[in-house]
């Protein structure tokens, strides 16, 4: 039997049985001002997420001179090259520091996507627990290999992927021993067609990768997407935030807002203590419920002592504090011990043990002749 995989990330455990993990895009929706990265900060723990994520690109090594150079001058760009544009959005690694220690003041995990390896070299100095790498790099295997290396715990995205080239990946980390997570995504921003999710493929990876934790990336709006992916298995949610969808940046307009990841981390954690187990179980506060909807048996007319019970002196009535309908026929033929008015919640107390001597009835009894 496969080993349950589990991945531990600072005080956290991911598993299975765990509730669901929670990361938080914060990606450039910073917009390269560090306060607003602070004030993104406070609202994720505010919220109750476990991680907040960056991104990390060193440009010149990422991007040829043809792309770093080319016009990027429109309502969402921070510089008139697309270079420019990539620089302003980019923190130093003081403010990385910086940054990573404010989380962690607030209780949350530090992490990044590094998008080359450089950026690795990078977040190796300032310490991050994981990586994730991006959809559009599982087929980057220079890098995964360089990330594995590390040993840190990796959350891959499957966006634009097919299954081979994840498996590629897959065995890549997997021969350093890494634990891993591989989270269904659809690599669109944003994402307008819901058919386009796939959330039952979480169901294949689940059967496909049964060492790793299943996930799910969105970059839809709203929070429904994310509680169904943990009730198909997915332990951990990859979502992108901002604090107001009117920011400047492309990104923010399907990002959720601090009351949207409010909602999402309330429902998630309600989806998770509500699934419960298979073994079905009676609760104590159902038993009032039960009390005053349930149904006893009743004497349906007044009967006289020694009067021998027969269907038409029985009617099935609430409260449901006596004894429950479908032991009327094991009533049926005993002698009433003294006189019971109508109404009255009928208890074993009030009829003999045994059924009259000689009385025989009929089975099965239509009870509907005698309403």
């Amino acid at each position: 039997m496969a080993k349950k995989p589990v991945i531990k990330i600072g005080k956290y455990t991911i598993s299975e049985d765990s509730p669901c993990f929670v990361i938080v895009e914060i990606g450039h929706n910073h917009q390269g001002e560090i306060e607003i990265a602070k004030k993104m900060i406070d609202a994720v723990a505010g919220a109750g997420a476990q991680a907040v994520k960056f991104q990390k690109r060193s440009n010149k090594a990422l991007y040829t001179k043809e792309m770093y150079n080319m016009r990027y001058d429109h309502e969402n760009s921070f510089g008139k090259t697309y270079g420019e544009h990539r620089e302003y959005l980019e923190f130093s690694e003081k403010q990385y520091r910086i940054l990573k220690k404010y989380a962690e003041k607030k209780g949350l995990i530090f992490f990044a996507t590094a998008f080359d390896m450089q950026s690795v070299d990078f977040l190796e100095r300032i310490g991050v627990p994981a990586y994730k790498l991006a959809s559009a790099l599982v087929t980057d295997t220079p890098l995964i290999e360089y990330i594995a290396k590390k040993g840190k715990p990796i959350f891959m995205s499957t966006g634009t992927s097919t299954l081979e080239e994840i498996d590629r990946a897959y065995d890549i980390i997997k021969k350093y021993k890494v634990p891993l997570c591989i989270l269904q995504c659809t690599a669109v921003y944003p994402m307008f067609d819901y058919t386009e999710a796939d959330l039952c493929v979480i169901k294949n990876y689940k059967r496909r990768y049964p060492d790793a934790i299943i996930g799910y990336s969105g970059h839809e709006s709203g929070i429904v997407l994310p509680v169904v992916a943990y009730i198909l298995g997915a332990r951990v949610v990859e979502k992108h935030f901002t604090l107001n969808r009117a920011m400047k940046g492309s990104d923010h307009h399907y990002s959720l807002e601090p009351q949207g990841l409010t909602k999402l981390m309330r429902d998630l954690d309600r989806v998770y203590k509500s699934l419960g187990s298979e073994l079905k179980r009676v609760y104590l506060s159902e038993f009032e419920a039960k009390k005053k909807m349930g149904k006893s048996i009743v004497a349906k007319k007044n009967i006289k002592k020694g009067t021998v019970i027969t269907p038409e002196l029985l009617a099935f009535k609430s409260p449901g504090t006596g004894l429950p309908p479908y032991l009327a026929e094991r009533l049926l033929g005993k002698v009433a011990l003294s006189d019971i008015a109508e109404d009255t919640i009928l208890e074993l107390k009030h009829l003999s043990k045994t059924a009259a001597k000689g009385f025989k009835i009929k089975k099965p009894i239509d009870w509907g002749s005698y309403k």
